[in-house]
């Protein structure tokens, strides 16, 4: 998932190399990594740059969000989808096993609130959803019990991502729900998130809102909670535009 990136100060850069490259969907491509410096300490939700030689100024700074905790291989595991005319999305459509890329991290403040007091709701549009499967995987791999729902909009139904993954865990976990949406564009995706919300959560005690998507998506949901008596600051985002 390609997310939008901040600047600071002098950033260490290594080269990473490619393990292997996996279509997931039709449209949605995963990359394994292996940075040849040194491994990356990253918390789930957090994403690093790649500096990718295209463009009229290259290096062109993408940045995309872990699916995968750290290990103690190092590997990053990193997903992207083709975007029509991309310039970044098109150049890693041509990476294979055994190429190389620039990059440096990790960034970003979107992951997990502490402490895990109330229900975590997770919203993601399409690739949205990935720093989110990253985070269930550490959540789970440390036992963590808290009820979990998780609602992810895809474009079209051979593009939701992670979709037997997700069905299986809420097969073996009873304290996680998922809840798939199909809808082409943002304002469809927007009114079908919010419909389903009021059914979901409006009665309920407040919850831990995580919205992860395009500024068009995620900002009309966390205008929603801030309506229905969340704090701004309550509700965590990361957009990818």
């Amino acid at each position: 998932m390609n997310v939008s990136e901040g600047r600071g100060m002098a950033e260490f850069t290594q080269t990473a190399r490619v393990l292997s490259v996996t279509d997931l969907t039709p449209n949605v491509r995963q990359l394994i990594l292996l940075p040849t410096t040194q491994k990356l300490a990253f918390q789930p939700g957090q994403w690093v740059s790649l500096k990718l030689p295209v463009g009229s100024t290259p290096p062109l700074n993408r940045a995309y969000s872990m699916a995968v905790p750290a290990s103690p291989s190092g590997e990053l595991t990193l997903v992207f989808d083709r975007v029509p005319d991309g310039l970044g999305s098109r150049y890693l459509s041509q990476i294979r096993a055994g190429d190389e890329l620039l990059l440096s991290g990790p960034y970003g403040n979107f992951v997990l609130p502490q402490p895990l007091d109330r229900e975590l709701l997770c919203i993601a549009q399409y690739t949205g959803l990935v720093p989110i499967r990253c985070m269930l995987k550490a959540m789970y791999a440390h036992r963590e019990t808290v009820p979990v729902l998780v609602i992810a909009v895809g474009p079209a139904e051979d593009e939701l991502l992670y979709h037997q993954e997700l069905l299986s865990l809420a097969l073996m976990r009873p304290s996680f729900r998922y809840l798939p949406l199909v809808a082409s564009g943002e304002e469809s995706a927007v009114a079908l998130t919010v419909s389903m919300l009021r059914q979901l959560v409006s009665d309920q005690s407040k919850v831990i809102p995580m919205l992860c998507g395009t500024k068009g998506f995620v900002r009309p949901l966390r205008g929603y909670f801030v309506e229905t008596g969340y704090d701004r600051k309550d509700v965590k985002t990361e957009t990818y535009d």
